[in-house]
C-alpha cells in the first residue's frame, strides 16, 4: 500500500508538470490582456485540481493494467504462431482500448454533425483495421516506410478527390487524438510483447511504428464517414459555468460527475471483459497478477472520471474563452506566439513522450539522447501550434501545410536511419496529448468563432498539426545523427591510415 501511495504521488507529479504550465499561462492572460469571468476562473482552476488528480490515477492504472495487458496477450497471440488469432485478436484490442481514450472522447464531444457514438465507432474501427497491419507488419519484417508512403497516398488522393472538405480537418485530428495515454503504453506493450518472439537483430526497432501506423486508420475511418455525414449542424461552444459562490462552484462539478463517471464505465468495460475471457480462454495468470492488474483498471476508471469532469466542467470553456477574449483584441496576431508558448510547455511535459524518450534511449544504446528527443518535439509542436494559430487568423486551408508536411517526411524517410522514421512516425501521435485535445482545440475553436470564421474548417486541425511537424523534426534530428556518425567515421579511418603510415 505504501509503495502504492509513493507511485501515485510520483503520478500526480507528473500530471503537476503537465498541467501547470498551461494554468500559468492562462493566469498571467486573465490578469493582462484577456480578462475570464471569475467564476469561469474559478471553474478552470478547480477543472484544473481534477485533471492533475485524474490524470495521476489514470497513468498509474495504464501502468498497472494496460501495460501488462498489452504485453501478455501480444506475446501470446504471437506464441500461437495462428494468423486468423492474430488478426481477430488484435483488431478487436486497437477497438476496445480507443473506445476508451479520453482524448477521443473529448474530441468528439466538440464535432457537430456526427453523433458522438458514430464518431467514436468508426475511429475504433479504423485503429483496430491497421493495428492489425501493424502486427502483420513486424512478424512478416514488412518495411515500415513503404506501408506509411501508401497509407498517407491513400489518405491524401481520398481527401482531394472523393471527401467533401468540410471535416478534412477532423480527419486528420482523429488520427492524433487516438494515440493518447491510454492507447499508447498498450500498443507499445503489445508492439514489445510480439517483436519478443522474433530473435533477429532487428525486432526491437521493428517494435517502432505501431504508433505511426494507427494514427492513420482513424484519418481514413473519418473521411469515409464525412461522405456519408456530410457536414450539418452548428457548433455550440462550452457553456460558460456560472456559480455565484463557492458552493454552487462545487455543486458545478458534483453533478456532472455522475454522467461522466458513467461514460466512463461504458467505456472500460469492454476493456475488462475482454481480459477476463482472455485470461479464461488462454492467458490463466496468477491470481495475484490478476488482482493487480484488476486494481489497475479500478484506479483507470477513477482517473478517467475526474480527468472528463474537470475538462468539460473547467477546461473547454475557459479554452473557448480566452481564445475568443484574445482574437478580439486589436493585437489578435499574439493568438500566434501564445499557442507557440502554450505548445513549448505542453509536450516538455508530457508523460507519454517521456515514455517513448526513455524506450528510444534503451533501444539505441544511448545513441539518441532523451535530452535531443525533448528538444526536436518542443521545437515541432511549437511551431506547429503556432501554424495553427495562422489558421485560424487566415481561414488558409490545411493542405496547405499537411501536403508540403508530409511529402517532406517521406522524402526525409530514403535518407536518415530507418529507426529515426519509425521514432519520428510515432512521435507524431504521441506529442498530440491531453492538453492538446482538451485545451488548445478549445483555445483555436474560440479564437474562430471571435472572428468570425468557419469552426470546422479553420480550428479543427491543430492536433494534425501537431502530430506533422515531429516527423520532420526528428528526422532533421537523425539527418544531424547520420552526419556525426560520418564524421566521426571518416575521422577514424584518417586516424588509423596514420597510424598505418608511421608503422612503415
Amino acid at each position: 500500500m505504501g509503495r502504492t501511495k509513493t507511485i501515485l504521488g510520483e503520478k500526480v507529479r507528473e500530471a503537476l508538470a503537465s498541467v501547470l504550465p498551461i494554468t500559468v499561462i492562462v493566469l498571467v492572460l486573465c490578469l493582462t490582456v484577456a480578462p475570464l469571468p471569475a467564476d469561469a476562473l474559478l471553474a478552470f482552476l478547480a477543472g484544473a485540481v481534477l485533471l492533475i488528480l485524474g490524470m495521476g490515477f489514470f497513468t498509474l492504472g495504464a501502468e498497472a493494467a494496460m501495460t501488462p495487458i498489452g504485453e501478455q496477450v501480444g506475446t501470446h497471440m504471437a506464441a500461437s504462431r495462428k494468423l486468423l488469432v492474430i488478426v481477430s485478436v488484435s483488431f478487436l484490442i486497437g477497438v476496445v482500448v480507443t473506445i476508451s481514450e479520453p482524448d477521443l472522447q473529448v474530441l468528439a464531444s466538440q464535432v457537430p454533425g456526427i453523433p458522438n457514438t458514430v464518431l467514436v465507432g468508426a475511429v475504433a474501427a479504423g485503429v483496430g483495421v491497421f493495428l492489425v497491419v501493424a502486427l502483420l507488419r513486424i512478424l512478416f519484417q514488412i518495411s515500415l516506410q513503404w506501408l506509411l508512403i501508401g497509407s498517407y497516398a491513400a489518405v491524401f488522393l481520398l481527401a482531394a478527390f472523393f471527401v467533401p472538405g468540410d471535416f478534412l480537418a477532423v480527419a486528420f485530428d482523429s488520427g492524433g487524438v487516438t494515440t493518447g495515454p491510454m492507447t499508447v503504453p498498450f500498443i507499445m506493450a503489445l508492439g514489445l510483447g510480439v517483436s519478443s518472439i522474433r530473435s533477429d537483430e532487428n525486432a526491437a526497432q521493428d517494435s517502432f511504428g505501431l504508433v505511426a501506423l494507427c494514427s492513420v486508420g482513424p484519418i481514413l475511418a473519418v473521411l469515409i464517414l464525412a461522405m456519408i455525414f456530410p457536414a450539418s449542424g452548428a457548433y455550440s461552444p462550452s457553456p460558460m459555468p456560472q456559480a455565484a459562490d463557492s458552493r454552487e462552484l462545487g455543486g458545478l462539478f458534483l453533478s456532472a460527475f455522475p454522467r461522466y463517471a458513467a461514460e466512463v464505465f461504458k467505456s472500460l468495460f469492454p476493456i475488462a471483459a475482454f481480459f477476463g475471457l482472455f485470461q479464461i480462454a488462454a492467458l490463466r495468470l496468477k491470481r495475484k497478477k490478476v488482482l493487480k492488474i484488476a486494481v489497475g483498471l479500478l484506479y483507470t476508471y477513477i482517473g478517467l472520471a475526474l480527468f472528463l469532469t474537470g475538462v468539460n466542467v473547467g477546461f473547454l470553456p475557459a479554452g473557448t474563452c480566452l481564445g475568443r477574449q484574445i482574437a478580439s483584441l486589436p493585437f489578435n496576431w499574439l493568438l500566434a506566439p501564445t499557442g507557440m508558448l502554450m505548445g513549448w510547455f505542453i509536450v516538455q511535459a508530457e508523460p507519454a513522450v517521456h515514455v517513448l524518450n526513455r524506450q528510444v534511449e534503451e533501444i539505441t544504446a544511448g545513441a539518441i539522447p532523451g535530452s535531443a528527443m525533448s528538444a526536436s518535439l518542443s521545437i515541432g509542436v511549437a511551431a506547429s501550434i503556432g501554424l495553427a494559430m495562422v489558421r485560424v487568423l487566415t481561414g488558409a486551408s490545411i493542405f496547405l501545410f499537411l501536403v508540403p508536411g508530409y511529402l517532406l517526411a517521406v522524402v526525409l524517410s530514403f535518407f536518415v536511419p530507418k529507426i529515426f522514421t519509425s521514432i519520428a512516425f510515432d512521435s507524431g501521435g504521441v506529442a498530440s496529448g491531453p492538453m492538446t485535445a482538451t485545451f488548445l482545440l478549445p483555445f483555436a475553436m474560440g479564437a474562430c468563432e471571435a472572428l468570425g470564421g468557419n469552426i470546422v474548417t479553420d480550428a479543427f486541425g491543430v492536433v494534425a498539426m501537431v502530430a506533422m511537424t515531429p516527423l520532420l523534426t526528428i528526422q532533421l534530428l537523425g539527418l544531424a545523427y547520420q552526419w556525426k556518425l560520418n564524421k566521426a567515421k571518416l575521422a577514424q579511418a584518417a586516424e588509423d591510415e596514420e597510424i598505418i603510415d608511421l608503422a612503415y
